[in-house]
């Protein structure tokens, strides 16, 4: 089995955004030489996230609006105290920090209309996504 680590970088532009990074997760694939595995995508920040769905900017709305109903911005939360960020943290902890997509034949194996999303909800900041990806070449 091999293993191939490779490193993403985003400048998010708002405050709450979410990001396309699938054609940047492919080209890692692509790097590592894997033709079956799976490759793990994670993000290290407490008020970030990773998912996969749909890029479609009505549904992005509707995901703003949604999250905003479960976890408002402003909710009177503990945390708001030391820092007034704690509504991203809570939202980061749902959407959660990674996924794993399988490879097969050099290729994510993602849906027609699935791609992979960088969350900010404490924008804007530079970003780091890691890519893990192991398999067989």
């Amino acid at each position: 089995m091999d293993g191939y680590f490779g490193e993403i970088r985003v400048r998010t532009g708002s405050r709450i955004e979410f990001r396309n990074i699938t054609s940047d997760v492919r080209r890692i694939v692509g790097e590592s030489g894997v033709r079956s595995g799976i490759a793990t995508v994670y993000t290290p920040h407490t008020t970030t996230a990773i998912f996969v769905n749909e890029d479609e900017s009505g549904l992005r709305g509707d995901l703003m609006k949604v999250l905003e109903k479960l976890i408002p911005v402003e909710g009177g939360y503990q945390h708001d105290l030391v820092d007034d960020n704690a509504f991203a943290h809570l939202r980061s902890i749902i959407v959660s920090p990674s996924i794993t997509i399988p490879i097969r034949d050099g290729r994510l194996m993602l849906g027609t209309w699935q791609s992979i999303f960088l969350a900010e909800f404490d924008g804007p900041r530079t970003r780091t996504v890691y890519v893990q990806v192991l398999g067989f070449r």
